[in-house]
């Protein structure tokens, strides 16, 4: 009886081996499915693979002779559209602006106030709208500026995550649709431990890097940086990008997906340097900072083809 009991425990013990043989492989194949799929998000950013595919991708490519050739729309285009967009959002939320408007010059701020007052059509006698104002979302905001409306929601592309879409009305070729939005780094600047599993990070035609993770560490240096520049009420940059509640309905360029053999790109990228005499209460619109303080900040758009 003890001779038997001793056997039928070593069949079991050679069971459980097995069955523990059996989930170490689902857990090695797990393992491996996982690591295809990074592979899969990231080798479009690895430029070994990129240098071997680059044949086999043609149609995916934009060819760009030289760097001041690369402009989809002139400079003077994008500046317009983005000081059309901030100063609807400015006006929109004009009741909160009060401790940046006592600093402005008259000259500006009467700009602005004259905005917000309209004659009665019968009296003829200026009305006040600061009262009477709703204050709308950003996303209507923008539709009311340029004529669409655009959001984060999950891509039709195969493991491609979330993409952008324009929600509500027509975009018209030529027409800036959105930022990219990040910390931006000069290429000696430190960036290894941001890029660690980050799918955001941007490279310019200058070899500047955006970083436009909303998570992790880019998210603290980001609010970090953001932080440092400020002066007084006055915001060098937008950070709600960060948040579910965006400021600036444009700041989701990092989510919009590249072009596949099987659908072809109906936007393009362009790099836009933000002039030195950009007006400076709108400048908390603008989802970029730089990492470093001393050097000149760089936005990225995305324009209808």
């Amino acid at each position: 009886m003890v001779l038997g009991r001793g056997k039928r425990r070593r069949r079991s013990q050679r069971g459980g081996g097995k069955r523990a043989l059996s989930g170490c492989s689902m857990l090695w194949h797990s393992l491996l499915r996982v690591l295809r799929q990074r592979w899969h998000r990231y080798k479009y950013r690895f430029v070994p693979w990129i240098a071997l595919n680059l044949s086999q991708n043609q149609r995916t490519l934009r060819y760009v002779p030289d760097n001041s050739k690369d402009k989809i729309i002139p400079d003077e285009d994008v500046l317009g559209a983005l000081l059309k967009v901030f100063r609807a959002l400015f006006i929109n939320d004009f009741s909160r602006q009060t401790d940046i408007l006592v600093l402005l010059p008259e000259a500006i701020k009467s700009e602005y106030q004259h905005s917000l007052v309209s004659h009665h059509p019968r009296t003829e006698k200026p009305v006040n709208r600061i009262q009477q104002q709703k204050l709308c979302q950003p996303g209507e905001v923008l539709f009311n500026t340029l004529g669409f409306s655009i959001s984060r929601e999950t891509s039709s592309l195969i493991s491609a995550g979330k993409g952008v879409f324009v929600t509500r009305g027509f975009v018209p070729k030529g027409t800036v649709v959105s930022m990219y939005p990040g910390t931006v780094y000069q290429q000696h600047e430190p960036i290894f431990f941001q890029s660690i599993g980050n799918p955001f990070i941007f490279r310019c035609l200058d070899g500047m890097l955006i970083d436009g993770n909303d998570k992790g560490i880019s998210k603290v240096v980001y609010r970090s940086c953001n932080g440092r520049d400020q002066l007084g009420p006055f915001k060098m940059s937008d950070c709600t990008w960060l948040t579910s509640e965006v400021q600036n309905p444009l700041a989701v360029g990092q989510y919009v997906n590249n072009c596949s053999n099987d659908k072809a790109a109906n936007v393009c990228y362009q790099e836009f340097d933000v002039p030195e005499l950009f007006p400076m209460e709108l400048k908390q619109y603008l989802p970029n900072i730089m990492f470093s303080r001393d050097t000149r900040s760089k936005q990225y758009c995305t324009s209808f083809k």
